[in-house]
């Protein structure tokens, strides 16, 4: 049996305003047509669901089992639309990482737009082309990603913008021979092991710490099980030996007895170019807050002694 939502509804409106034409001028049409839609579902259903009386109508037996079934399905039917309804549901954001550059960007939009509910995801374990479909499909509304092919090969319909330049800082406990270092230059690193656990073959961020590593000669490690941030701030903090990079964005937070150290990685400063991949037809209005949010601010660009793959999208407007 398919019911019909609009005689559901006519239904749940005539017991509520006790009258058939009170039901009407609320729902904005004839009184005959309410009445038509209540007879429609009573056949569909089988049962009679009111009784006339002078004072206005009563629910019978049947009508009063069918009430808070009736109810249920017009919240479902609200939902439903407000779940695709632009400017009625959340703003779905990916980023590859809680703790990385474009959370924290995502963080302070949502501090100076709280009015925008947001939905942040992560979808990790998927290429930026992943990502890209998933734009595409509508599963998200935009996604933090380095985008490695030119604007041109975007999908129709696909808009990009590189907007934040992280730059990395060496990530070292104290009993490293770099501990000390008030910064080192990505020469100095090689034949340095450096640990970067849950590297995904194939993504975008795998190529870039491959050309990364042959760029300068460097020994970046994806070897061991992914445990975390945690798990590898307390590796990095007991070792002689290994190292990290992490983004001057990065959040971390860790126990004082680590005493780890952030040290600047410069001459040049290796960035990973973060772009922002959005539909352009996306009509949610909290797509086009984030966008001239990020228009409106500063961001780092560090365009002198830097060092990016020369796959790395160019700068655009967002």
């Amino acid at each position: 049996m398919d019911l019909d939502l609009g005689a559901v509804r006519a239904f749940v409106a005539v017991m509520e305003d006790g009258y058939f034409s009170e039901a009407a001028a609320g729902l904005g049409i004839s009184q005959q047509a309410v009445s038509k839609r209540i007879a429609i579902l009573e056949k569909d259903l089988g049962v009679r669901l009111f009784t006339r009386t002078a004072r206005g109508v009563q629910l019978t037996v049947d009508g009063q089992a069918f009430l808070p079934h009736a109810r249920e399905l017009l919240r479902v039917e609200a939902r439903a639309v407000t779940s695709v309804r632009p400017g009625s549901r959340a703003l779905r954001v990916d980023v590859l990482n809680l703790r990385i550059g474009p959370a924290a960007l995502v963080r302070d939009f949502h501090r100076a737009h709280p009015e925008t509910e947001l939905d942040v995801v992560t979808l990790a374990d998927c290429d930026v082309d992943a990502a890209i479909d998933a734009v595409r499909s509508g599963t998200i509304d935009a996604t933090f990603r380095a985008v490695p092919v030119p604007a041109g090969r975007l999908p129709e319909g696909i808009s990009t913008a590189r907007v934040l330049d992280d730059p990395h800082q060496l990530l070292t406990g104290p009993g490293h021979r770099l501990a000390g270092a008030r910064s080192v230059a990505p020469a100095q690193l090689a034949g340095h092991r450096i640990w970067i656990p849950g590297i995904v073959p194939g993504t975008e961020w795998a190529t870039y710490y491959d050309d990364l590593a042959a760029a300068f000669g460097l020994t970046i490690e994806a070897i061991g099980p992914n445990f975390g941030t945690d798990h590898l701030l307390d590796v990095v903090a007991d070792s002689s030996t290994l190292t990290s990079l992490v983004g001057e964005l990065t959040r971390l937070v860790w126990p004082a007895h680590y005493d780890l150290r952030r040290i600047p990685v410069r001459d040049p400063t290796p960035v990973y170019p973060h772009s922002l991949i959005w539909r352009r037809d996306n009509p949610h209005p909290g797509l086009a807050a984030l966008r001239m949010y990020i228009r409106s601010r500063m961001f780092r660009r560090h365009e002198a002694k830097t060092w990016v793959p020369r796959w790395a999208a160019r700068h655009a407007s967002p």
